[in-house]
C-alpha cells in the first residue's frame, strides 16, 4: 500500500487495473463536495446551516487519501457496478450464499480492501498484506461473519467485472497456497523486536554479572575463557604447523634449485640457469616437489621402524662429525634442517594427542 490510498487500492485491486489515480478519485470528491454545497445553499447562503457548512472539513476525502464510500460508489459507476450492503437485513433475508456472489468491498472506519473471485478461487486482496490471500469456499461465509462481528461494513458488488488476466489464467489451474502471506512492516517489525529482546538480554546479563576483573567468574564464564583459550591454543598451533609447511616447501624449492645449478657446466653463465628455471612450469615445479617430499617421508617412516637407526639418524643428521669443520655440503645441512623440523613437529603432535 502507498500512503493511506487503501480506497484507491482497493478499486484497482478489485478491477485488476491501474484504473483510478488520487487525482481522478479527488476530482469525484470535489464533485460531490460542490453538489452538497449545491443542496445546502437551497435553504439560503446566509442561514447559519450553510456557514456551518462551509466551515466543516469535506466528508468525501481528507489529506491523507481516505475517500467515503460515496467516492467508491460513483467511481465503479463508471463500469456499470452497483454496490449493496451485505450486512444489511433486507440483504440477509434474500438468503444469498456468498460463495455465488462475484466479489466484496470491506470498510472499517478509514481501510477499504477487495475481496474478489478469482477464477474458481476466492482471495483476500488487502493493501496491507504482503500478497494475495487464499480463502477456500468453506471458509469464505466465516471470513465475512468474522468481518462483520468486528464492526466491517461489508458491500457486494452487482455487475460484470472487467476482464482480466489472473481470472483467465486461474479458470485453468488451481491456486495451493503454503503460507498466509504477512502484513507489511510485520517481519521488519519481529525482527526490530527481536533485536531489542536480545539487547533486554545482553544489558540484564551485564547487569546481573559485571565483571571488572576484582570478582571471580562463575562457572559457566570460566567455562566460555578455557573454551576460548583452547580455541587461540588451536589457532596458534595451526598458524605454527602453516609456518613450518611453508619454511619445509621454501627448502624444498631451494634444494631443487642447488641441485639444477650443479648439474650445470662451470663454464655456463648465470643467465642460462635463470632460463632454464624460468622454463619450467609451475605444474613441473609442483610435481618435483611433491616427488621430494614424499620421498623424504618415506624415509622417516623407514626410521620410525627402526628406532635405534632413528636416532643414530638423526644425531648424525643434526650433529657434525668431529673434525669435519665445515666440510658438510649445503644439501646435508638442508637435509639436517627439515629432520629436525619434522621431528619437532612429531614430537609436538605426539604430546598433544596423549594429552
Amino acid at each position: 500500500q502507498e500512503g493511506s490510498l487503501c480506497a484507491q487500492h482497493c478499486l484497482n485491486n478489485l478491477l485488476q487495473g491501474e484504473y483510478f489515480s488520487p487525482v481522478e478519485l479527488s476530482s469525484i470528491a470535489q464533485q460531490l463536495d460542490e453538489e452538497e454545497r449545491m443542496r445546502m445553499a437551497e435553504g439560503g447562503v446566509s442561514s447559519e446551516e450553510y456557514r456551518t457548512f462551509l466551515q466543516q472539513p469535506s466528508v468525501n476525502m481528507d489529506d491523507s487519501g481516505f475517500f467515503s464510500i460515496q467516492v467508491i460508489s460513483n467511481a465503479l459507476k463508471v463500469w456499470g457496478l452497483e454496490l449493496i450492503l451485505f450486512n444489511s437485513p433486507e440483504y440477509q433475508r434474500l438468503g444469498i450464499d456468498p460463495i455465488n456472489e462475484k466479489s466484496f468491498i470491506c470498510n472499517y472506519k478509514e481501510h477499504w480492501f477487495t475481496v474478489r473471485k478469482l477464477g474458481k478461487q476466492w482471495f483476500n486482496l488487502n493493501s496491507l498484506l504482503m500478497g494475495p490471500e487464499l480463502i477456500s469456499d468453506t471458509y469464505l461465509a466465516l471470513f465475512l461473519a468474522q468481518l462483520q462481528q468486528e464492526g466491517y461494513s461489508i458491500f457486494v458488488v452487482k455487475g460484470d467485472l472487467p476482464d482480466c488476466e489472473a481470472d483467465q489464467l486461474l479458470q485453468m489451474i488451481r491456486v495451493q497456497q503454503m503460507q498466509r502471506p504477512k502484513l507489511i512492516g510485520e517481519e521488519a517489525a519481529q525482527s526490530r523486536d527481536q533485536r531489542l529482546s536480545r539487547g533486554d538480554v545482553d544489558q540484564a546479563i551485564e547487569v546481573n554479572h559485571p565483571f571488572d576483573g576484582t570478582g571471580m567468574l562463575d562457572e559457566d564464564e570460566e567455562n566460555f575463557q578455557k573454551a576460548l583459550a583452547l580455541s587461540r591454543q588451536e589457532i596458534d598451533m595451526e598458524d605454527e604447523e602453516a609456518d613450518l609447511r611453508r619454511a619445509i616447501q621454501l627448502s624444498i624449492q631451494g634444494s631443487r634449485q642447488s641441485e639444477l645449478s650443479g648439474s650445470l657446466p662451470q663454464n655456463v653463465p648465470q643467465s642460462s640457469h635463470s632460463s632454464q628455471t624460468d622454463s619450467l612450469s609451475s605444474e613441473e615445479l609442483r610435481r618435483r616437489r611433491q616427488a621430494y617430499f614424499e620421498k623424504q617421508q618415506q624415509q622417516l617412516q623407514q626410521q620410525d621402524q627402526t628406532p635405534n637407526l632413528k636416532n643414530k639418524a638423526t644425531l648424525s643428521s643434526s650433529t657434525p662429525e668431529p673434525g669435519a669443520g665445515n666440510d658438510m655440503s649445503e644439501e646435508d645441512m638442508l637435509q639436517a634442517a627439515m629432520n629436525m623440523s619434522l621431528e619437532s613437529v612429531r614430537n609436538h603432535l605426539n604430546s598433544e594427542e596423549e594429552k
